[in-house]
C-alpha cells in the first residue's frame, strides 16, 4: 500500500504542470521557476532545522553538477510547459530514466545485455514518433529542449544517486538544489521584466509552490515505504494525470503517433526500471 503514495505524487506533480501553464499567462517561465524554487528553499532549510542537518558538506562538487543540471532542467520544463502541450512537455521530461539507465551504465562500467537495450532502443523510438508532430508545427526546437531537460534530469538523478552511496542527507542534497535554482533564477530575472504579483497570480503561485512541495513529500514517502519497482513504475502515472488535465482544461488533443509514442516512453522507462543493474547505497 505504501507504493500507492506514488499516484498522490503523480496527481500532484500534474497539478504542478496545470499551474505553471496557467502562470504563463501572469509570469515568465524563470520567474516561475524563482518562486517554485524559493518556496521548496524555505520549506527543505525548516526540515533541516527540525532534522539538525548541517548545511555543510565535503561533497561540494557533486552537489554543484546536481544542482546545476537539476536546475537548467527545472528551467527547460517549465519553458516547454508554457509552450507544448501539457501531456507531451511532461512525456519528454520523463525520459530521465532512459538517459538514467545509459549514463549509470557507463559510469559504473556495467555491461549492456540484449532485453535492456531493447527496452532503451524503445524508448528513443517513442521520443521520434512524439516529436514528429510537433515538426509540423513549428515546434521543434522546444520539443528538443524538453528532451534535454529530460537528459538534465537524468543527470541530476545520477548525481543524486551517488551523493545517497556518499551518505549525504536527502534534507541537504535538495536543499542545494533549490538555493541553486534560486539563486539562478532571481538573476536571470534581472534581466528581464519583472511581472508584478497580483491576486489570482498569488493563487497561482501558491498553488504551484503547494502541489510542488506536497508531490515531493508524497514521493519521498513512497520511496521509503514503498517497493522501489513498483513506485519507480507509478511514478509515470504523472504522464496520465497531466495528459488528462490537457484535455479537459485546454482541449489539448495530440495525434495517434504522439499517444503510440508516448506509450513507448512509458513501457521503456519501466523496462529500464527492472532490467538495469542495482548498485545499492551503503545504508542498504
Amino acid at each position: 500500500m505504501g507504493s500507492l503514495w506514488m499516484l498522490v505524487a503523480g496527481l500532484l506533480f500534474g497539478c504542478m504542470g496545470v499551474f505553471v501553464k496557467l502562470g504563463a499567462a501572469h509570469f515568465s517561465h524563470v520567474e516561475l521557476v524563482f518562486y517554485r524554487s524559493f518556496f521548496g528553499l524555505l520549506l527543505v532549510y525548516g526540515i533541516m532545522r527540525q532534522q539538525r542537518v548541517g548545511i555543510a558538506t565535503q561533497q561540494w562538487r557533486a552537489h554543484l553538477w546536481r544542482s546545476i543540471s537539476g536546475s537548467v532542467s527545472l528551467a527547460l520544463f517549465f519553458y516547454c510547459i508554457t509552450v507544448l502541450p501539457l501531456a507531451a512537455a511532461v512525456t519528454l521530461n520523463y525520459t530521465a530514466p532512459l538517459f538514467l539507465t545509459l549514463l549509470t551504465m557507463l559510469v559504473f562500467k556495467d555491461k549492456f545485455h540484449m532485453p535492456l537495450t531493447i527496452a532503451i532502443g524503445l524508448g528513443f523510438c517513442g521520443v521520434v514518433l512524439l516529436l514528429h508532430p510537433t515538426l509540423q508545427q513549428d515546434q521543434l526546437l522546444p520539443g528538443l529542449l524538453g528532451l534535454i531537460s529530460g537528459f538534465l534530469a537524468g543527470v541530476a538523478y545520477l548525481n543524486v544517486r551517488q551523493l545517497a552511496m556518499t551518505g549525504e542527507p536527502d534534507a541537504r542534497t535538495v536543499f542545494y538544489f533549490s538555493l541553486t535554482a534560486s539563486l539562478g533564477s532571481g538573476v536571470w530575472m534581472l534581466f528581464g521584466p519583472v511581472h508584478p504579483i497580483t491576486l489570482p497570480s498569488l493563487t497561482i503561485l501558491l498553488g504551484l509552490g503547494g502541489a510542488a512541495t506536497l508531490a515531493q513529500l508524497a514521493m519521498t514517502r513512497a520511496y521509503r515505504v514503498g517497493k522501489t519497482l513498483v513506485v519507480g513504475s507509478l511514478a509515470y502515472s504523472t504522464i496520465v494525470f497531466a495528459s488528462l488535465f490537457g484535455m479537459l482544461l485546454w482541449n489539448e488533443t495530440l495525434p495517434l503517433s504522439s499517444w503510440l509514442g508516448m506509450a513507448f516512453i512509458i513501457a521503456s522507462g519501466m523496462l529500464s526500471l527492472r532490467l538495469s543493474p542495482q548498485h545499492p547505497s551503503p545504508k542498504q
